[in-house]
């Protein structure tokens, strides 16, 4: 997921998509790519809106050994109608990220037959910029609750397992938040799983993150 505006970042970083912020020398999305060269992966679907082109340019059709085919929005379709129209390239499932986010998980611990959508979630201390996310004992995902100040608590890391078939159990609009229109609205009645990873998370979608992705990725 690649069509980030990075509207909160616009004061360190100007006239650029989200993924493509500088981290040292590299755009943030390097960092994503890096990780997948390491576990594997040789098939990436960008999914890029906005100034598509300079993602495009930089990454061209392979990067780290790693096959590119790109997703264009030739309007903005939200995060769910993003999704939905990259899975036109893939044949039956796949892992979907967050091209603004950076989660240290291995991805084949992700992979699971019997569920929907499997989601890596992140436990965190005092924040209040992310909803929380509540499992019942075989780790099924119940409910995802609103975002508020909390002092401990587990979020949705923006890492997904996600099976194609899903959007054939569900209708959807062209233009549509997989979060508000798939997640809370369908989580009782599609399984989705979660697993925990107490692991390196950073999403540089404000200014102090940024910076703190600056330190880490050096």
């Amino acid at each position: 997921m690649a069509g980030g505006f990075g509207t909160r970042l616009s004061a360190v970083v100007k006239d650029l998509p989200k993924p493509m912020a500088n981290i040292n020398g590299k755009p943030f999305l390097h960092y994503i790519f890096q990780s997948l060269q390491k576990q594997k992966i040789e098939n990436v679907i960008l999914s890029v809106g906005y100034k598509h082109e300079i993602i495009q340019d930089y990454f061209q059709d392979n990067y780290l050994g790693i096959a590119i085919k790109y997703a264009i929005e030739t309007e903005p379709l939200g995060t769910g109608g993003a999704i939905k129209h990259a899975f036109s390239f893939v044949d039956d499932d796949a892992f979907v990220l967050n091209g603004d986010t950076f989660f240290d998980v291995d991805l084949s611990k992700l992979k699971n037959e019997k569920s929907d959508l499997f989601i890596a979630l992140k436990p965190m201390k005092n924040f209040d910029r992310y909803g929380t996310v509540e499992l019942n004992s075989a780790n099924r995902i119940i409910s995802f609750n609103e975002k508020k100040q909390c002092e401990s608590g587990i979020i949705n890391g923006g890492v997904y397992y996600l099976k194609k078939s899903l959007f054939d159990k569900i209708k959807t609009a062209t233009k549509f938040s997989f979060e508000n229109d798939i997640l809370e609205k369908h989580v009782l009645c599609l399984h989705f799983q979660g697993i925990i990873f107490d692991s390196y998370f950073i999403d540089i979608g404000i200014p102090e993150d940024y910076e703190k992705a600056q330190k880490y990725f050096k």
